[in-house]
Order: C-alpha cells, then sequence, then structure tokens
C-alpha cells in the first residue's frame, strides 16, 4: 500500500501538470494545433517528468514541464514547418536572439513561448551566472536539428551520416537542455557549480535515450520520413545491443556521480529508468 500510495501522489502531480500544459497549449494555439500535440502527449510530458523529479513541488514541476513542451514545439518547426535552409537558420537566429533577452516578434510563436520560459527562469537565484550554459545548451540543440535536416538531403543523395557522427547528435533529442534548465530553475549554488560534470551525465542519458527512443518509433520513423538508428546500422538487434551496452556506463557514471550529486544523479537515474519503460510500449508524438 505505501509503494501505490507514492505512485498515486506522482500521479497526481501529472495529472496537475498536464492539465496546466493543456491551458498552455489553448494560449498558443499557432504552436499547438497541430495533431502530433493531442491530449496524450501533454500526459506522457508531465508523467514523465513527475516520475523523474518526484520530490519537486507541483510550481517546479510546472516549469519543467513547460520546458519539455518547447523542445518539442522547436522539433516540430524544425523538422516538419521548415521548407528551407533558410528557414531554419531563420528559427536558430530567432530562439537564440530570445534566449539573449530581445523581445519575439510578433509573427513568432515559438519566440513569445520561448521568452516566458526565460522570463520566469530568469527568476531563480543563480540564474545570471548559469545563464551562458543554459544559452549554450539551446544552441547546441538548434544546431543538432539543424544538422539533422542537412542529413535529410544528404540521405536523398546516398549519403547517409554514420552511425557514430547519428549517434554524436542525440542533443537534437533536446534531453540536456531541459535537464540543465530544470537544474538552473531548482538546484542551488553547489548544482549551479557542478553543471559542466552534470551535463556531461546528461549527455550519457540522452545518447542512450536517443537508442531507446529509435527501437520504439522505427515504423514511425519511416512514415515521417526520420532518421533512424535502425536504418543507419540495419540490425534492430544490435542497436538493442548497442543501447545495452551505453545503458550499463552510463550506470556506472551515475552511481559514481551520486557521491558528488546525489539529487542529480538519482533525477537522471529515473528519467533513464521512467523513459525507457515508457518507449517499450508507446511514444510520446500523436499521429501525425
Amino acid at each position: 500500500m505505501t509503494l501505490a500510495a507514492e505512485q498515486g501522489r506522482i500521479c497526481a502531480l501529472a495529472a496537475k501538470g498536464q492539465r496546466d500544459l493543456q491551458r498552455l497549449a489553448a494560449t498558443h494555439p499557432e504552436l499547438f494545433s497541430a495533431r502530433p500535440f493531442d491530449p496524450a502527449l501533454y500526459t506522457s510530458i508531465s508523467m514523465a517528468m513527475a516520475f523523474s523529479s518526484p520530490w519537486c513541488t507541483t510550481e517546479e514541476l510546472r516549469f519543467a514541464n513547460r520546458a519539455v513542451l518547447w523542445g518539442f514545439a522547436l522539433d516540430w518547426q524544425v523538422d516538419y514547418l521548415a521548407k528551407s535552409r533558410e528557414d531554419v537558420d531563420r528559427v536558430t537566429a530567432d530562439t537564440l536572439a530570445v534566449v539573449d533577452g530581445a523581445e519575439p516578434a510578433a509573427n513568432d510563436p515559438l519566440g513569445r513561448y520561448l521568452a516566458e520560459l526565460r522570463d520566469e527562469l530568469a527568476g531563480a537565484p543563480g540564474y545570471a551566472e548559469a545563464r551562458g550554459v543554459w544559452r549554450d545548451e539551446v544552441r547546441r540543440t538548434l544546431a543538432a536539428m539543424a544538422r539533422e535536416w542537412d542529413w535529410r538531403e544528404a540521405v536523398a543523395a546516398g549519403e547517409p551520416p554514420s552511425y557514430e557522427e547519428y549517434l554524436d547528435n542525440a542533443d537534437n533529442l533536446a534531453c540536456t537542455v531541459v535537464n540543465v534548465a530544470h537544474w538552473i530553475r531548482t538546484g542551488d549554488a553547489g548544482t549551479h557549480g557542478r553543471l559542466p560534470e552534470l551535463i556531461a551525465a546528461s549527455d550519457e542519458v540522452q545518447r542512450v535515450l536517443r537508442l531507446v527512443n529509435d527501437l520504439a518509433t522505427h515504423d514511425r520513423d519511416r512514415e515521417w520520413g526520420d532518421l533512424n538508428a535502425i536504418t543507419l546500422v540495419g540490425d534492430r538487434a544490435e542497436v538493442a545491443r548497442r543501447a545495452a551496452a551505453l545503458t550499463d556506463r552510463c550506470r556506472e557514471t551515475l552511481a559514481d556521480l551520486a557521491h558528488r550529486c546525489p539529487r542529480e544523479a538519482r533525477y537522471l537515474t529515473r528519467q533513464l529508468g521512467y523513459t525507457s519503460g515508457f518507449y517499450g510500449s508507446t511514444d510520446f508524438w500523436g499521429s501525425r
């Protein structure tokens, strides 16, 4: 009963988060009117964050949920709405300008949404010192999404990236960038001082989740025209083996990290476990 009660409490945090995301999406119809932004997506995001960080308050999880949703909105803008490399470059420039404090243009719904996140994050103690780290993570995410956009043409020309290049580009998953914002929002000075170490550990988790995601979404990726590790390697079992090996190494990293950053290591461990289990049965996106 104790375990069930704790799970119920976590699900209650997720329910509050899901309702907040639905209300938020209704205020940004230009961003979230496409079919893949369905109610199950908002539920999946809030469940993932609640189970990854169940010690957080509703308010802290509200910010984290909104940051995850921003990652999905950015991915949709770059992967499916951008029709040219110039469109991708425009999203990149506009996004970095907002991070740097600029007011978004009236015709930039993604920028308006990000400005809301930026302004809330700016109220966190230590933001002034950590802002550059967050900016760099946003830049890395944008660069990774742009690189994957370029690879579509390379694949069409018969020149796909190597598996190693693809895995090194896991920032396009927008996992670490959200983790950094979450740690800035909820962490203390000690956490902020260890952000480089935390980012390195998060990147290991992110690479595992890249492969776990690909194992779950191969059919959808073929339908949507997305790259997938299985396509590059040519053997699903081999991708699963590589994901398992990376997971083992990641566990060692997180066990070592736990001595210095116990809460953040626990967060990454729970994130890895929850997301791996989630992708064993379903996907975040709704139907296209």
